[in-house]
């Protein structure tokens, strides 16, 4: 209301009516200013002091209609005591003495943070307006929650380390190292079991590096280390040395392991180590020898704790802890185990090395799935025979030849021959236990540095490893164990994006699949082998991709060359042979989906009702083809829901096929382009030849499983056709006990 009146006396004014109106018009103009600058003054208040942004909205209109309404009694030309410019200069100097305190106050404490103070201060820049100061909070408000839950201001991590973990890429701590770092850094004993790929390395380095820096080490020459992890691998020692280096200032490392030099070693221990990393072997021998030191340990680290306290590392790990460790003592060193596979007996034998009051951090529980959520588990059924030119082509259309490819084999043997094998067409190294640890870890380097895209390993590789942008792990057969699919499976889908693993398995493994989906949590998806249409689809993008990296001077070498050749062939024709050539697949051959066989192609023959028995589409088809097609169809099997048969016949007979076939109302016969969906509980009811040849209702013996199975045998589920042609029934037998032998 003030400044109605006021207005109503310029209206009626005096003589200077025109120059109050112009300075009603620069004062209007002033006041706008005044109202922008207190804003973002308002705003950075905001931001040191962290109060709601809501809150501070109103604040900002009141202050607004606060300086509107002293502007309005200054417009008849009477100046206050203080102008609109010295008010700008004041609040000026106000927010910089603010920030100079808060600038202090930061360094006093440290640099280090407080939940109740964010680490880092934004400021806002003079360009910004208050709607982009608006925008910018909105986006804050818009983090995910495991982002705002894992915010470093949350946890006491110094500013250097934040620095060091974003040049890692790190941004925010995961769910295991939130739900760890507070009682790792306060002292706690601790078990901890986390999903493969959810940063169980940063859980307990993060808080011990930090600890060991706040209470400022005595760098003395020859001092005994405060920390030490136990690994049971070289590579992975390697790596958690290495992630411990990245986020450590003035902190001595040490990487004990076997295959390598000892002179390195005890030079590392003359000069004195703060954070020792190794393997149970190198660390006892240098025991043995009276080297090093265990006497002063603070904290003790056990990764993969499961395989570290097999009946292998078991002995080996008591002595290496002897020296630190007394029996009923409160001084005894903080002892942390992790693993994302921890069997009941891990914890029975634990006991042993924690302190009473043992902390225990399961982020998997008794959900059904212990592998990484991130992958995609598939399993494809393949003769050990063709095993190796289906993984070409699995590893050709899952990953590409700019993808990375990590396979697992058995034996160390199979590992060296897969590697060389001329299927696979990306270059290719093996890993394992037999290879010189130099190479092992020039391997690793090269695989990790993009040098080459498959690496070909044992076990040595399945634990721990983290080797970035891994798109696809292939298993050659399914393992014995289950913690060793969880581990090989992990090797992607790591640190939140996706994976591929894939499965092989031959028809008599069907069992032991079966057991690693109950145990592990997981269901496979079964899919066939890749395509021919598939398999030219990837090439010719892996062709495309490899035209970028063609240098633009050698291009005009073969201008001329290119010029002569799209006259004679045409550009297409000339471009397409230049792709095929370039990618390499300038022959396919046809697989089964079935069975993976080379030379054969599969069919889907559709009923439009429930079938009861194979016999419908048996005689259905020799109808239409007569008796002698029985000799050209394998494998004949339900689709899922008894809907229909799918079946393999010789690739040079599918035209015929399709030219004699006649569609009716009830029937519908088609080229499978995937593998459809199985009627389940059949796989191991077919033989070699599947249903090939045979009499209704009599069993045939020695023929590799023939005969198509009607009559008494056929869908009674009393029993099941081994490999060589017998039945013995599913009551009995090793294979309905095969799982309980895992659970001994």
């Amino acid at each position: 209301m003030p400044s109605k009146i006021i207005f109503d006396q310029v209206m009626e004014g005096d003589v200077e009516t025109i120059t109050g109106a112009k300075s009603l018009k620069n004062k209007t103009k002033e006041g706008k200013k005044l109202k922008k600058k207190q804003l973002k003054d308002q705003e950075e208040r905001e931001d040191i002091e962290c109060e709601p942004p809501a809150r501070k909205k109103k604040k900002d209109k009141l202050a607004a209609v606060d300086i509107n309404v002293d502007e309005g009694t200054d417009m008849n030309g009477n100046s206050n005591d203080v102008t609109p410019k010295q008010k700008i200069k004041n609040t000026e100097r106000n927010s910089e003495k603010k920030k100079q305190k808060k600038a202090t106050a930061e360094t006093a404490t440290n640099r280090h943070s407080t939940p109740n103070t964010p680490v880092q201060t934004p400021i806002q820049r003079p360009s910004q307006s208050s709607e982009d100061s608006a925008s910018d909070s909105k986006k804050e408000l818009a983090e995910m929650p495991e982002e705002k839950e894992g915010a470093f201001y949350n946890f006491r991590i110094s500013q250097v380390t934040i620095n060091k973990l974003k040049a890692r890429g790190v941004s925010y701590l995961f769910d295991i190292q939130v739900k760890t770092f507070n009682l790792i850094y306060d002292g706690e004993n601790l078990i901890a079991q986390a999903r493969t790929g959810t940063g169980k390395t940063f859980s307990f380095a993060i808080p011990l590096v930090e600890k060991l820096q706040k209470d400022s080490v005595e760098m003395t020459r020859g001092r005994a280390p405060k920390v030490l992890v136990l690994a049971p691998t070289r590579e992975l020692a390697i790596q958690v040395a290495k992630d411990f280096k990245d986020i450590s200032k003035r902190l001595a490392i040490a990487c004990f392991y076997g295959g390598s030099s000892y002179n390195p070693q005890i030079d590392a221990i003359h000069n004195g180590i703060d954070i020792l990393v190794g393997t149970p072997g190198r660390i006892k021998d240098h025991i043995q020898n009276h080297k090093l030191d265990l006497s002063k340990l603070k904290h003790v680290v056990l990764d993969e704790v499961d395989q570290m306290l097999d009946m292998g590392f078991a002995e080996q790990v008591e002595e290496i802890l002897a020296s630190s460790y007394k029996k009923d003592c409160v001084f005894n060193p903080q002892t942390l185990l992790f693993s994302a596979t921890c069997p009941p007996w891990v914890y029975e034998v634990a006991k042993k090395y924690m302190r009473t009051g043992c902390k225990r951090v399961d982020l998997i529980g008794k959900k059904t799935q212990k592998a990484a959520t991130t992958v995609d588990h598939l399993a494809i059924a393949c003769h050990w025979s063709q095993r190796a030119a289906v993984i070409g082509d699995v590893i050709q259309v899952y990953s590409g030849s700019h993808g990375r490819t990590i396979v697992f084999c058995e034996t160390k043997k199979e590992a060296n021959e897969l590697s060389m094998n001329a299927s696979i067409k990306q270059n290719a190294q093996s890993l394992h236990g037999d290879i010189p640890q130099k190479q092992r870890e020039l391997t690793l380097k090269g695989f990790r540095n993009g040098a080459f895209e498959v690496l070909v390993a044992t076990n040595v590789a399945a634990r721990g490893l983290d080797i970035p942008e891994v798109d696809l792990v292939v298993q050659c057969s399914p393992p014995k164990d289950v913690e060793s699919y969880i581990h090989r499976s992990g090797r992607t889908g790591r640190a939140g994006r996706t994976g591929v693993c894939i499965c092989f398995y031959q028809r008599k493994e069907e069992e032991q699949l079966r057991y690693v989906e109950n145990k592990a949590g997981i269901a496979f998806r079964r899919v066939g082998v890749p395509t021919p249409n598939e398999i030219i689809k990837s090439s010719s993008k892996d062709a495309v991709r490899f035209l970028d990296f063609v240098p633009v001077t050698a291009v005009g070498y073969f201008r001329a060359s290119a010029e002569k050749l799209i006259k004679e062939r045409g550009a297409v024709d000339a471009l397409a042979a230049a792709l095929a050539h370039i990618s390499g697949a300038t022959s396919l051959e046809q697989r089964s989906l079935l069975s993976s066989d080379a030379g054969y192609t599969t069919m889907q023959l559709v009923c439009s009702q429930e079938m009861h028995n194979l016999g419908y589409a048996w005689r259905t088809i020799k109808e239409q083809f007569g008796e002698q097609i029985e000799n050209h169809i394998r494998r004949m099997t339900f689709l899922k829901g008894r809907t229909g048969a799918c079946f393999d016949v010789p690739a040079d007979k599918v035209k015929e096929i399709q030219d004699n076939w006649k569609d009716s109302r009830r029937w519908q016969l088609t080229v499978a382009t995937e593998l459809p969906q199985l009627e389940e509980n059949q796989l191991s009811n077919r033989g070699d030849r599947g249903f090939g040849s045979g009499n209704h209702g009599e069993r045939q013996e020695g023929v590799g499983g023939r005969g198509r199975n009607f009559g008494r045998y056929s869908g009674c589920g009393n029993g099941f056709r081994n490999s060589d042609g017998n039945y013995r029934s599913s009551r009995g037998g090793h294979k309905r006990s095969f799982s309980r032998a895992f659970d001994h």
